[in-house]
């Protein structure tokens, strides 16, 4: 039992850095940008520019995916889909929208309203939390229909070399000569 639960954390720790990771990757370019603003005086106009924006944008476009994967992972999941459905209407809601019609506002006009450079920071963050939740919700859902199904374990989803269950394949509709295309 301890052992079981020490790969459970481990693996959990392993996420939790994975997911870090692809959010670090996303903001390095903005990070980038926003050093030279630094460097010429500007960066007050770093929360005035798009680019706090553009980045929730991704990172919304990222836990969108990652919600649907977990979704389509296996079937047995979806008793969870109105969940999942739920976290993807809010991810547009509440993330997606806004960036994109600020991206947009902030392009199209010279003068940028003040509430613009608390609006953006705030909109980075709620993505940064709806992707990482989005990871976790993946990763668990997955885990947990790896738990509850494994007497109906497949030849296809067998251990592999290094002791961890491999995916199942993604089954995918076959078509036929007569589809019309």
């Amino acid at each position: 039992m301890t052992e079981n639960r020490q790969q459970q954390e481990q693996y959990s720790l392993s996420m939790m850095y994975g997911t870090y990771a692809d959010v670090l990757f996303v903001l390095f370019p903005f990070l980038v940008i926003a050093m030279q603003r630094l460097w010429d005086g500007n960066l007050y106009q770093t929360l005035m520019r798009p680019d706090l924006s553009i980045a929730a944008a991704i990172l919304a476009g990222l836990a969108i995916g990652k919600f649907v994967l977990g979704l389509v992972t296996n079937r047995e999941l979806g008793r969870y889909k109105e969940r999942i459905v739920f976290f993807i209407a809010l991810t547009l809601f509440v993330v997606l929208g806004p960036a994109i019609i600020l991206i947009l506002s902030i392009t199209a006009n010279a003068q940028v309203p003040g509430f613009v450079a608390f609006v953006q920071p705030v909109l980075l963050i709620v993505a940064i939390s709806l992707y990482t939740t989005a990871v976790s919700i993946a990763n668990i859902l997955v885990r947990t229909n790896q738990g509850q199904s494994g007497a109906e374990v497949s030849e296809a989803t067998s251990q592999s070399k290094d002791g961890r269950p491999r995916p199942a394949p993604l089954d995918l509709p076959r078509r036929t000569g007569n589809d019309g295309y």
